[in-house]
């Protein structure tokens, strides 16, 4: 099977796409015809049915993505190739279980995830016994007790990006590798770019062993792993070899061709393809997802496809028995009961877009309470973007969803200034629908941490200072915003510590807003209305992994433990400072944070950087892409250094 990606390359040319008609797909622009603009791809409705037949789909498909397609396909002014109350005790990833798995087993951390009970793909796992790493792009399997590396397995569809593990198996998440090949267009052969996805069940009771490869041609948005059940997420598109005005070709003549490929295209061009290889070598391919298993909105522009796999560790690979609608989705939040994919649409073929078009983000749910693939059951709309999957959180049957927006009353005649907002939703028969809304936060900034705490929200702005807004969120019809502090610099990612308390990793910065380096705060929210820092730890020249990635920090409360990878830069008042990285270890107590020391890994050819940290027994486990270093907790003292070689 050739699989061909359908991703959007952008070259500097000036010039648009065309204004087509939904019919007379090889008709010649005429004068009147503006074809410098094609119509934007516009937030649908979200009402969604299934297709019944692949005639039917085909069809719709066709007729959808039409008025879309311009000189250069669905890519606009370029070239588009076809192939993202109080706070209490944090008792989810992160914390000590609340007693050991067995007496062999040491109590250890885990991945830091946004809701218990769900489990987020990251670059280390560990079950107490054995670490197993993806950190450079290879599994890796250690033996804790020997603190031995015991397996090393190149992954055959990629380079490696992710893990999840359950029992003795494990299940790698990477990309394909990135092969040109061609397709035959309308004028002849035409090279085009390929870019999969591909999910690898391994076998961890010996040395690790491939159960089983599935490439799908389409891009890996995120996963979630309830007990041994993972929903894998896509995100595909049409894969048609569009043409463009070049090489004596003439925009009208593009257009021509464009169109003549899409009214010919076969279903096979927007369904996602696959490829399994079986442990014995064997091999089967073939559409992912069957057309009566596609839902779609009434209207909607057939350019982008969400699919969500369904994996059972217990079990065979498989294909994944797909659920697929047609929308956009770039973050996925999951609680026990429900998956959410969210679009704020910025995935979208770079088609035109109206001045001052208001922002919307879509929102879908599917339920995964019970075994097999997932339901879609409800889809929504809010006003502005997400930050991350942070901004959204379900609690007593409704969803929170944190969001920026360009809609705050402005300076007549100029822009609308941003401005943030919680909107809760509920679920109303196929639609969740606005209950609640307080808005406001923030005015001339935007969101950059939140957090959810039960009935209670945290929200971060800043663009020169740093509010942190605490909400009220007891009555979902009537959510409020109940304290606000400012202060200098801000939190990239907020973590509930117990005893009304709030860690904020992120930022220091100066009174003009200029950032100055890596800044861990501790909040006291115990009142709403009235939240103070009550103290902080300043790393000039410093940025960490958690900004972006919550997965990078650790909290373990019973040994007063905050941890979290650093990278130190040159500052202007040090210049000639070295580019240093490191695992920073701080130890909270009494309302204080106190520095234990910073962990180092032995240099290679390049500084990789540290970029997980474990607990297991006594010892801190640090990963990066040069090896695995043993450190014990107390002191820091280094007791074991495994290198990847």
């Amino acid at each position: 099977m050739r699989r061909w990606s359908w991703g959007t390359r952008v070259a500097l040319f000036g010039g648009a796409a065309l204004v087509v008609g939904v019919s007379a797909a090889s008709a010649v622009p005429t004068a009147e015809e503006d074809w410098r603009v094609v119509p934007p791809i516009e937030a649908v409705p979200v009402d969604l049915v299934a297709f019944d037949t692949c005639d039917t789909a085909l069809t719709e498909l066709r007729n959808a993505i039409t008025p879309h397609v311009g000189v250069y396909g669905l890519g606009g002014a370029g070239y588009a190739t076809t192939a993202e109350g109080q706070a209490q005790a944090d008792t989810r990833a992160g914390t000590p279980p609340a007693a050991k798995e067995s007496a062999a087993v040491p109590e250890h951390s885990k991945t830091n995830a946004h809701e218990a009970g769900v489990d987020e793909p990251d670059l280390v796992k560990t079950d107490g016994k054995r670490v197993v790493s993806v950190a450079d792009g290879k599994l890796r399997v250690l033996d804790v007790a020997t603190r031995a590396l015991t397996g090393t397995l190149d992954v055959p569809a990629g380079h490696a990006s992710q893990l999840l593990l359950h029992e003795d198996r494990a299940l790698i998440i990477g990309g394909g590798p990135g092969v040109a090949g061609q397709r035959i267009a309308v004028d002849g052969p035409y090279e085009v770019y390929s870019e999969d996805a591909s999910v690898t069940l391994v076998d961890l009771t010996g040395a690790p062993r491939i159960l089983g490869t599935l490439t799908v041609d389409g891009r890996y948005v995120d996963a979630r792993q309830v007990d041994g059940v993972v929903r894998v997420v896509l995100h595909s598109g049409p894969r048609l070899p569009w043409v463009y005005p070049m090489d004596g070709r003439t925009e009208a003549e593009s257009l021509i061709a464009n169109r003549e490929l899409v009214a010919t295209a076969p279903i096979q061009s927007w369904l996602p393809q696959y490829e399994l290889t079986a442990a014995d070598g064997s091999r089967s391919e073939g559409t992912l997802v069957a057309c009566d298993r596609v839902s779609h909105p009434e209207e909607h522009s057939a350019t982008s496809m969400l699919s969500v796999l369904t994996f059972d560790f217990p079990g065979d690979l498989g294909t994944g028995d797909a659920v697929t609608v047609m929308a956009d989705g770039d973050t996925v939040y999951g609680t026990g009961a429900s998956l959410y994919v969210a679009d704020d649409h910025h995935l979208r073929p770079m088609t035109r877009t109206a001045p001052n078009a208001p922002q919307t983000t879509a929102i879908h749910q599917f339920d995964i309470s019970q075994p097999g693939p997932p339901k879609h059951v409800a889809s929504g709309r809010v006003a502005g973007t997400l930050l991350n999957q942070y901004s959204l959180s379900e609690h007593d049957g409704h969803l929170r969803v944190a969001t920026t927006s360009a809609d705050a009353p402005g300076i007549p005649e100029q822009a609308p200034a941003t401005q943030s907002a919680v909107t809760v939703l509920k679920r109303d028969g196929a639609q969740l629908k606005e209950v609640g809304k307080v808005d406001g936060l923030g005015l001339g900034e935007r969101i950059y941490s939140v957090r959810f705490v039960g009935p209670v929200g945290y929200v971060v702005t800043f663009r020169q200072v740093d509010p942190l807004y605490t909400l009220d969120l007891s009555d979902p019809a009537e959510p409020r915003k109940v304290g606000e502090l400012k202060i200098t610099g801000f939190s990239a990612y907020l973590h509930p510590a117990g005893d009304g308390k709030l860690i904020g990793v992120g930022q220091e910065a100066t009174d003009q807003g200029r950032t100055t380096g890596t800044q861990v705060s501790l909040f006291d929210v115990s009142n709403p209305a009235a939240p103070t820092k009550v103290a902080g730890h300043h790393l000039p020249g410093a940025n960490s992994e958690v900004e972006y990635d919550p997965h990078a920090f650790l909290h373990w409360p019973a040994r007063d433990l905050v941890v979290l990878p650093v990278l130190t830069m040159p500052t202007a008042e040090k210049p000639v400072t070295p580019v240093a990285s490191g695992l920073l270890v701080l130890r909270l107590g009494d309302g204080a944070f106190s520095a234990l020391g910073t962990v180092r890994h032995e240099s290679s050819t390049y500084d990789p950087g540290i970029r997980r940290a474990l607990v297991i027994g006594d010892d801190l486990w640090t990963v990066s892409a040069a090896g695995v270093q043993v450190s014990r907790i107390d002191g820091l003292a280094q007791q074991a250094w495994v290198p990847f070689t």
